[in-house]
C-alpha cells in the first residue's frame, strides 16, 4: 500500500482538535458539489456538509465529499439524526468526522459513539471492502484503524442538553461538543433571538464547561464579533459563514446597488448563528 493512501486515511481535523488548535470553517448548505468545490478553494480549514437543514441525501453528500477531497479543508458531515444505520452509511462513503444534532443526554452520546465504532468497541456494521472509506479495500488495515480515525461531534442545543453538559462531555469517544444557538434560544423561550442576553450567557457558560472538560467546543457564528468572542472563550472549531447566506447577501447587495430588489436586509438575530 502506498504512503499516499495511508496519509489520506488519517483524520487531520481530529488531530488538530486534540492539539487544541483553532480551526475556522464554512457551512455548506447548497447541497451542490460544484459550489462545494468553489468554497473549498477559499482556504477554510473545515467545511460542514449539512444533512440536517439542507436538502442533502446520501448521494449528494457523497458527491460533495468527492468535490472537496482534493482541497485542504476537512469535510465534516452533519447527519439528519443519529440513527446507527445512517451513521454507518456516512462513514462508509468516507466521512471521518460527523456532527450529530439534538444530543440531550449522555446515554444518547454513548449510543452515538457505539454507532461509529466497529465491534467489539461498538455496533457499526462491517462492510469495508465495498466502501469508499477503505478505498474499496486498498487500505487493508482499515477495519483495525477506523475507530481511531472517527471524530464524533455532538450538538448541545436545548435546556436539557446544557443541564447534562458535563456528563455528555465525560463520554469517552465524544471528541467535541457543538452549541446550537438557534435551537437553544427556542428552548429557552427566546425563539429567533440567539442574541438575547440570557442565551448569550448560556452559550458562554457552555463553552467554558466544554473547554474545562478537555473536549473541543464548537459553534456556528455568523457575526464576526460573536465568533471572535467564542474563540477567546476557548472554542476551537468555529464556522463563520454559510454558503447560501454569502450568496444571498451578495446578490441582494449587487441588486441594491442598481436600485433593484425587495429583500434588502437579513434579520439581525439570524446573522448571529443558527
Amino acid at each position: 500500500m502506498s504512503p499516499r493512501v495511508q496519509d489520506i486515511m488519517r483524520n487531520p481535523f481530529k488531530a488538530a482538535l486534540g492539539r487544541g488548535e483553532k480551526v475556522i470553517g464554512l457551512w455548506l448548505s447548497m447541497a451542490n458539489p460544484y459550489t462545494a468545490e468553489i468554497c473549498a478553494t477559499a482556504g477554510f480549514q473545515w467545511l460542514l456538509i449539512d444533512g440536517e437543514h439542507a436538502p442533502n441525501d446520501l448521494r449528494s453528500t457523497l458527491a460533495q465529499l468527492q468535490a472537496v477531497a482534493p482541497h485542504p479543508g476537512h469535510p465534516v458531515v452533519r447527519a439528519v439524526e443519529g440513527a446507527p444505520a445512517l451513521i454507518k452509511q456516512l462513514l462508509d462513503i468516507g466521512a471521518q468526522t460527523l456532527l450529530v444534532p439534538m444530543v440531550d443526554t449522555p446515554e444518547q452520546a454513548q449510543a452515538l459513539v457505539a454507532a461509529t465504532r466497529y465491534p467489539p468497541d461498538g455496533v457499526r456494521g462491517v462492510g469495508s471492502a465495498a466502501a469508499r472509506a477503505s478505498h474499496w479495500g486498498a487500505r487493508r488495515d482499515y477495519v483495525n484503524t477506523a475507530n481511531d480515525d472517527v471524530c464524533l461531534l455532538v450538538q448541545a442545543e436545548s435546556r436539557t442538553a446544557l443541564q447534562n453538559l458535563e456528563q455528555i462531555c465525560a463520554v469517552d469517544g465524544v471528541d467535541g461538543v457543538f452549541i446550537g444557538p438557534a435551537d437553544l434560544a427556542a428552548s429557552m423561550g427566546h425563539r429567533g433571538r440567539p442574541d438575547h442576553p440570557q442565551v448569550q450567557a448560556a452559550i458562554e457558560g457552555a463553552i467554558r464547561t466544554i473547554v474545562a472538560s478537555g473536549k473541543a467546543a464548537g459553534i456556528l457564528a455568523l457575526d464576526p464579533k460573536f465568533a471572535r468572542r467564542c474563540l477567546d472563550l476557548g472554542a476551537t472549531f468555529v464556522a463563520v459563514g454559510i454558503d447560501v447566506t454569502v450568496l444571498a447577501q451578495g446578490v441582494r447587495r449587487l441588486a441594491g446597488d442598481f436600485g433593484l430588489g425587495t429583500l434588502t436586509s437579513m434579520a439581525t438575530a439570524g446573522s448571529l448563528a443558527y
